[in-house]
């Protein structure tokens, strides 16, 4: 009786909430971890009260699961970050290895999933695809099933396993449209662009062609999702179309798309998604030779992506390094100085008293 009313009662608590689904998403995944560690503490001293802890933990899970704003493609980073992240993720992983496989459990391994390759874990992040993918099939539930096929698709993009990355997307997105599953058949579509584009940046040779019937498949994905008013979705695309354009040297196309890219991701409050945008807009700014716009911009997608814990916070880093080499220290804290208060206002002083040390932790490590 006290597992049921407890379930009740919190799940009454995170379906009243009308501040949307980035509060309902933390609210869920919080009481998730605070009931796991309760049963951790109790294990060694109360089996019973540890078993009754572990119930109610995954009771909230399975109720989450089923909740229409359930993140199958993202959107955890709205709610989480840093080292609550990486917590939580650990909290929840070891609890559902000993979970029968259902439904729900396909799901919340899709989450942990796509939170692991944000975080670059990318090994790990396949693991929970693969067993979410198998489970999702065995369930029947053909939307949790593509969505695993398309995230398996951009983990192996981070992976550089284009072929298999275009295999992944090209399954999802005749399984998508069989289904009528527009989400799907959007996130597949940018994902088969994505990693057509990617695979020909590799080889030698590759004609204007190649890129175009990429940049195709990206720019219906874009349509599908506007048409669908899907912020999350339409984020994704944004930034897989500024890679193409960026690949295919075209960078004032890429920046136009960067930064509405950057502003949807905004609304959705993606910081992985922010993160990734500013720093490709700060390398397409310095294709162009517009150094103050670079430094910039890519000091807040280094900052953003290292407070997510990403390991992707070195491609900045790295990019900021090469301009501070050529331009010379002087210049550089000049130009980073110049842009204080803007930087400022988007992650404070502390926020940009940081950006210093990430650069040399950088430059003395890699």
């Amino acid at each position: 009786m006290l597992q049921l009313g407890l379930v009740t009662w919190f799940d009454q608590q995170a379906y009243d909430i009308q501040a949307g689904p980035k509060l309902s998403i933390s609210t869920f995944l919080t009481f998730a971890v605070i009931w796991s560690q309760l049963a951790s503490g109790f294990q060694t001293q109360a089996i019973a009260y540890s078993n009754g802890a572990s119930l109610i933990m995954l009771q909230i899970l399975r109720t989450f699961a089923q909740r229409p704003y359930f993140p199958l493609y993202g959107g955890i980073f709205a709610s989480f970050s840093g080292s609550s992240l990486c917590d939580t993720l650990d909290y929840l992983d070891e609890p559902l290895s000993s979970v029968e496989g259902t439904q729900e459990k396909a799901r919340i391994l899709t989450l942990l999933g796509y939170s692991q390759r944000a975080l670059g874990r990318c090994p790990r992040s396949i693991n929970f695809h693969q067993q979410a993918l198998e489970i999702a099939r065995s369930a029947k539930d053909s939307v949790c099933e593509i969505a695993n096929l398309n995230h398996l698709s951009r983990t192996y993009v981070q992976e550089k396993n284009y072929p298999e990355a275009i295999n992944y997307s090209q399954r999802a997105l005749i399984l998508s449209r069989q289904a009528g599953d527009k989400i799907g058949e959007t996130n597949a579509l940018v994902n088969l662009g994505y990693s057509e584009v990617m695979q020909a940046q590799q080889l030698e040779n590759i004609g204007p062609e190649v890129y175009e019937s990429a940049i195709n498949y990206l720019e219906q994905g874009l349509k599908l999702a506007e048409k669908l008013g899907d912020l999350q979705t339409q984020a994704l695309c944004f930034s897989s179309i500024r890679i193409a354009y960026l690949v295919t040297a075209q960078h004032e196309n890429a920046i136009k798309y960067l930064e509405i890219g950057f502003k949807t991701a905004q609304i959705s409050g993606d910081l992985y998604l922010q993160g990734q945008n500013l720093s490709y807009l700060a390398e397409a700014n310095y294709h162009l030779r517009n150094y103050e716009k670079a430094i910039y911009m890519g000091s807040l997608g280094m900052y953003l992506l290292e407070q997510i814990y990403s390991q992707e916070w070195r491609q900045p880093a790295g990019l900021l390094s090469i301009i501070k080499g050529q331009l010379g220290t002087d210049k550089f804290q000049v130009s980073l100085q110049q842009n204080r208060p803007r930087i400022i206002s988007f992650i404070g002083v502390d926020g940009y008293d940081y950006i210093a040390q990430l650069l040399n932790t950088y430059q003395n490590h890699w």
